[in-house]
């Protein structure tokens, strides 16, 4: 069971900002950032470019949700 956010800093393109995700959400979206060799920072960056206007939490979350549902369809 997911317990309640916790909020983290992120630069993206040296603008320094805050991102609240569940701890579950941090530690898959580490991990994944870890497997394509890339920083939280550089991940991160990629999501905001093409999130929309969606907020950049609830892009994370779409993101580490649909990266693993790739890895259960393999």
């Amino acid at each position: 069971m997911s317990t309640r956010p916790a909020k983290h800093s992120l630069t993206l393109r040296g603008h320094r900002t805050s991102v609240s995700l569940e701890p579950e959400f941090w530690q898959a979206f580490r991990r994944i950032a870890e497997d394509r060799a890339q920083t939280l920072n550089g991940l991160a960056i990629e999501i905001d470019e093409t999130r929309g206007d969606i907020g950049l939490a609830s892009a994370i979350r779409v993101f580490v949700l649909k990266t693993l549902q790739s890895e259960i369809a393999r």
